[in-house]
Order: structure tokens, then sequence, then C-alpha cells
């Protein structure tokens, strides 16, 4: 969320995006479609030819997602490719990921004397001091929880639909307002799209209401609403569709969107038009500001320095966006002597890396608001040791059956995708203490109550999301 330096140096690069790769990931603009955005500041709408199919209508941003021959619409600043992004690539959607039991599983109940519950896994809500629900800090104690769940909010989850027949989601996910805009003929609901946008819900908001004898898990705010917004039919999705669905929460009420999607730019001087499509999301980002909406996006999973000469990360470094790095503990729960005993197994196995170390695939430079838990992979130990699963991120999703038939379920990944609804949750914290507070001030209160690890703010922008201190602050405020 920054001014760039380097704008005018790639404004002076000539050569067109077209249908080439971009970067490391695998994002490409469609030709095959011919979508494109197109800005309205810089060319008339009367302009626009009428057989330029408008797809999506963003005009109080001023500006269009169209179908047909982009060289017929204004200038070549005027208009840019649409960017498709394919969920399947490590670096657009979760870095490392495994499967966890299902939700109707029999694993041994939570009493201190057998395999972990669920939410033992959750070592990013233990390490916020979210509820009293989980375990690790005996004789109790002040909880975020107990200041606040989250109620009376709204966040909005722009990703591959979500589940939400989910046990840990019932009730959650408000149907009548969750939306598919991919144009798939299908509902909100996962269509091929995997269990992403299940996962990022259920980081949010998922309520430990599972009654089997393995419980649930719990999300930051578990009292707020959901609305699924689902812009990936199968794996792939694109970025006006994303825009779309920002203008779409923002139109509804919501408080937050979480958009744990993204793609990096490892050599913008070829794409001289991304500095047009960052111009329009800044765009429709500042619409959604004006309308009360804080956008969490997650940073990426390449790599790289943001800062660097050429590199470009969106949407995390358009204006108005707020960008969300990973971090995560390496050996939590991996085992030993004590891994029959919840107690010990919780506190007895000392970490390695601390959950504030980062990631080692997160993006990172100025344009990080903050750093959040995303998990974290030690890529040795997984070959050998299965909990060393146990440093990522462990949420609700969805598994699909031989025939496409889906089950509530629980699994873990990494990547910036965890770490952005870790704050979304956040958001709602914030609004459901202070419903008048403005987006300007709930993003100054997440970053002047978070703590500064030792890597500094290149890592961590203002610093590492600290849920305690937040909630602290914000309910000192509202007390004034």
């Amino acid at each position: 969320m920054r001014q760039h330096s380097r704008r005018r140096f790639l404004e002076g690069a000539g050569v067109t995006l077209g249908g080439l790769a971009l970067g490391t990931g695998n994002v490409s603009a469609s030709t095959d479609d011919e979508r494109f955005l197109i800005n309205l500041r810089k060319v008339d709408r009367s302009d626009v030819p009428d057989d330029v199919e408008v797809v999506h209508d963003l005009s109080a941003a001023d500006v269009l997602v169209a179908r047909g021959d982009q060289t017929r619409v204004g200038s070549a600043t005027a208009t840019a490719p649409d960017v498709k992004i394919d969920r399947s690539d490590d670096e657009a959607g979760a870095v490392v990921e495994a499967e966890g039991p299902l939700a109707a599983g029999d694993s041994a109940s939570h009493n201190h004397d057998g395999a972990p519950s669920n939410t033992e896994f959750q070592w990013d809500k233990r390490e916020q001091g979210v509820s009293g629900e989980l375990t690790d800090k005996p004789g109790g104690g002040k909880f975020v929880h107990d200041a606040t769940t989250g109620e009376g909010t709204r966040v909005a989850v722009v990703d591959s639909g979500v589940y939400d027949d989910h046990p840990d989601l019932e009730g959650v996910v408000n149907a009548e307002l969750s939306v598919n805009i991919t144009g798939d003929g299908f509902d909100f609901r996962p269509n091929g799209a995997g269990n992403h946008g299940t996962h990022v819900a259920g980081t949010i908001a998922a309520t430990n209401d599972n009654d089997g004898p393995a419980g649930g898990v719990l999300g930051t705010a578990p009292d707020t609403e959901i609305v699924a917004v689902r812009m990936f039919s199968g794996e792939e999705g694109f970025a006006g569709d994303g825009l779309a669905g920002w203008e779409y929460a923002a139109e509804i009420g919501c408080d937050a969107i979480n958009y744990s999607v993204g793609y990096t730019v490892a050599d913008t001087v070829e794409y001289p038009s991304l500095i047009a499509l960052e111009q329009m999301i800044s765009q429709v980002a500042e619409y959604v500001r004006s309308q009360g909406t804080v956008i969490v996006n997650s940073a990426g999973n390449s790599s790289l320095d943001m800062d660097a000469e050429n590199i470009l990360s969106l949407p995390t470094e358009a204006d108005g966006v707020f960008g969300v790095s990973a971090t995560g503990p390496i050996g939590y729960g991996w085992g030993g002597k004590h891994s029959d005993n919840e107690a010990k197994w919780l506190t007895g196995n000392r970490l390695e890396e601390p959950t504030t170390e980062p990631a080692f695939y997160t993006n990172y430079g100025s344009a990080v608001d903050v750093s959040a838990a995303g998990g974290n992979v030690d890529q040795e130990a997984l070959a050998t040791n299965p909990d060393a699963y146990n440093d990522l991120v462990y949420s609700t999703v969805n598994v699909a059956g031989p025939d496409g038939e889906q089950t509530a379920s629980y699994g873990w990944k990494a990547g910036t995708s965890m770490a952005a609804p870790q704050v979304a949750g956040a958001v709602a914290l914030v609004r459901s203490l202070r419903p008048d507070a403005s987006v300007d001030e709930i993003e100054s209160l997440i970053q002047e109550t978070a703590s500064m690890p030792d890597e500094g703010e290149t890592y961590h922008g203002a610093g590492h999301l600290d849920l305690e201190a937040l909630v602290r602050e914000v309910s000192k405020k509202k007390g004034k």
C-alpha cells in the first residue's frame, strides 16, 4: 500500500503483454477470451465500440471489465489485458498442503492423554490468545474473545468458494448474499476449485461447533458473517472477476474483503501494460475504501523483494490494498516422548524457529503492511516426519470424493493466503467494538499495535499482528 518510486522507469518500457506468461507463477493474459480492462478516466465510455462486451461494469471506480478487441479502445495506457490466474500453481495458491481428518472422524477426545484434537493443531490461534477454548494456558486468563468475537460484522471471502456445510461453518455463511461471479452457472460453493476458500473462511470465522469426539477448529472472529464470492471456476480465475467481487462486497456493506489471490511479475520491463492494470486496481480500491471496506491481500509466495527493480506483485502493491506477509514456526508438535500427552505436546517441544519467523516463501518489502501467521515449512523434515506439517495453518476444508460429492474435513496449508485471513478476522474484531471506525483508523490500529520481530520492517511492515494488544487498544479507545 505504497507509492512506487520505479513507476517512471516502467512506463518507459515499450512491449505489450499479449498472451505471454508472467513471472514465475502460472499467470497469463487471456488471448482466447480477449478479456481486458478499460480505464474510463482515460477513455470516454461513448468511445467504447458497441461490439465490445462489458463483462463487469465497475463504473463507480471508472473501470470496465470487457471482452473484445482491446486495440480498438483508447490509447495503450487506457486499457490492460485481464490476467488469468491458475490456483493450482504454488505461488497463486498454497505453497504446501496436506489433508487432515474428516470432520466426522473418531480420533481421541480432548482429554490431555490421547492423540491431539483439532484445536491443538492451531498454533496460530493459541499464540494469539484467541480463546479459553484453547487449552495451552492452564488456569485461564484474559483472552481476545472475552472482549469480542466479531459479532455484527461481515467479511467477504473473494476466492474459490466456501463449503458452508462444514460443521464449523454452519450458520456462518450468508447464502443469500454469497455469489458466483465466474459465469459458469453454478452457485458460490466450490466447483472444481478446491478448498482454498473454505480454509480461509475457517481461519476467519470457524465456530468450533463440531460435536464429534475430536471437536472442531476456532476462527479469529467466530461471530462474524462470511459472504462467499467465488471468482474461480475450476482452478482458473480472472483478476477482473476479483475486482468485481471487491465492488460487490463493498456495496453490500462488508467490513473487510479477504483476497488471498495475487500474481507476481519478475520482469516488468517487458510488460508496461501492468502499470495500467495497477492503476485500475487502485481505482477500484479507492472506491471500496470509500464505502468503509478494508481490502486485505496476501503479499505473494515467490520469495521476492517487491522493492527490487522490475518486480511487481499485484494487487499488493496497488494503492489502497493492505498487504500481509507470512510467518510460522518450525518444530510445532513434532512429536517425541511427549507426543501422547497434550499439555506436554503443546509446551514441551521447543521450537527451532518462533511463530514470527518469516516463512521461506513469503514476498517482502515496503508493500507489506503487517505480517501474520501463514505457516512455515521445513521441506527436508516433511520427507521423514509427518508431524512437520503441524507448522502449517490448520483449518476447515472440503474434500471431493470420486463422485464429486464434498465432505467436511480439516487440513493444513501454508502460504501468504493463510496469513491474510488472520488480518481480515482482526478487522472484524475492531469493527465489532468500533462500528464507526474508518478504514484508515482500522489499518492504523492494526499497525500501531503490531509487535516488531527481529527481522524488522522488511519482512513485517509495521510489525507482526498482535490481536491481544489490538483488542486492548480498541477497547480503551471505545471507552473514550
